[in-house]
């Protein structure tokens, strides 16, 4: 895969994520790129920080959703891996020279300005703000990468509503093929990815 056309993707992979994480796999698709994610290959004997530097230095986009570093429940440790795959990344622009002198993060959070409070060195940086909304995860996502890009893509709205009815169809395709929905719920993202890429309504 080209260092150009890939967008890393630095999220969580909980439950309630995946509704935003679908909607930002899609978008990058739509647009023409390829999104690499930890995700993409399961291979256990593989330490998984040596795979993620490989994605990073892969990739000249890359996208940091730092909306689940915050503890949920008391006694909870706070979750850190993203803010460190986000430090990773900027040591690659910061000390590799080119080409990843070039490379973009956008950095995602759920309330604009939340992140200070746990990484105050990210203050006065652009961070963008989806509130757990996987319409505004796309929207965003898509006026990134179209400026970052110089891509002149069809709008949010219009995307959007590709991104409905692609789920709507492989919906309707799974359970035809007698997948339940706990089992539409549960397919991995990985093969979420595969069928997005080959989509006859993706636009390329």
């Amino acid at each position: 895969m080209a260092f150009e056309r890939s967008v890393f993707i630095n999220c969580p992979f909980d439950d309630a994520y995946k509704p935003l994480l679908r909607a930002i796999l899609f978008c990058i698709y739509y647009l023409g790129l390829e999104p690499r994610i930890a995700v993409e290959r399961l291979d256990g004997s593989e330490p998984r920080i040596e795979k993620i530097i490989e994605l990073i230095e892969a990739s000249k986009f890359a996208i940091h959703d730092l909306s689940r570093i915050r503890a949920e429940r008391a006694g909870e440790l706070f979750r850190l891996n993203m803010p460190l795959e986000l430090g990773l990344d900027i040591g690659c622009k910061r000390f590799r020279g080119p080409p990843w002198s070039d490379k973009r993060c956008l950095i995602l959070e759920t309330e604009r300005y939340r992140y200070q409070a746990a990484i105050s060195d990210l203050s006065n940086s652009d961070i963008e703000a989806h509130a757990d909304d996987p319409a505004e995860a796309l929207t965003v996502v898509r006026n990134w990468l179209n400026t970052e890009c110089k891509l002149d893509a069809e709008g949010p709205s219009y995307i959007w509503g590709r991104f409905t009815d692609f789920i709507a169809e492989t919906d309707d395709v799974l359970v035809a093929r007698g997948y339940s929905r706990r089992d539409i719920d549960r397919l991995p993202m990985v093969e979420w990815m595969t069928r997005m890429s080959v989509w006859d309504g993706m636009g390329k």
